[in-house]
């Protein structure tokens, strides 16, 4: 088996409706790291990249959040019918979608400006 050339990690963290930091996936369903899965299976690449189900990746605030291995790309406020644009443009043609991507300036960082003020 090839290793793999990428890998997609999909925020599933829960928090209560109404939370001030928001929620990646308030369904608790994996929807969206499903719909990874498909697209990635669909495409013929589901053998060398892997669409995984992550914790917490600290960006409630731009969420849905994914980010993409070894490129480092975080894209933020991610819907089910952003998936197959992922895909095909990032993965399988190594364009990163610009329009999702989040900002450097907002990443490990307490001062993005999308972030509420702790007080």
């Amino acid at each position: 088996m090839a290793k793999f050339e990428k890998h997609i990690f999909v925020c599933g963290n829960h928090r209560p409706e109404g939370h001030p930091r928001g929620c990646c996936d308030p369904t608790e369903s994996g929807a969206l790291q499903h719909a990874f899965k498909t697209q990635l299976s669909l495409s013929g690449v589901r053998a060398t990249v892997r669409a995984n189900k992550a914790g917490c990746l600290d960006q409630c605030e731009h969420g849905p959040t994914v980010v993409v291995y070894p490129e480092g790309i975080w894209y933020g406020n991610v819907t089910l019918a952003d998936v197959e644009e992922i895909v095909e443009s990032h993965i399988l043609a190594n364009r990163p979608v610009q329009r999702l991507q989040m900002a450097d300036t907002c990443l490990n960082t307490t001062a993005c400006e999308h972030r509420p003020s702790r007080t």
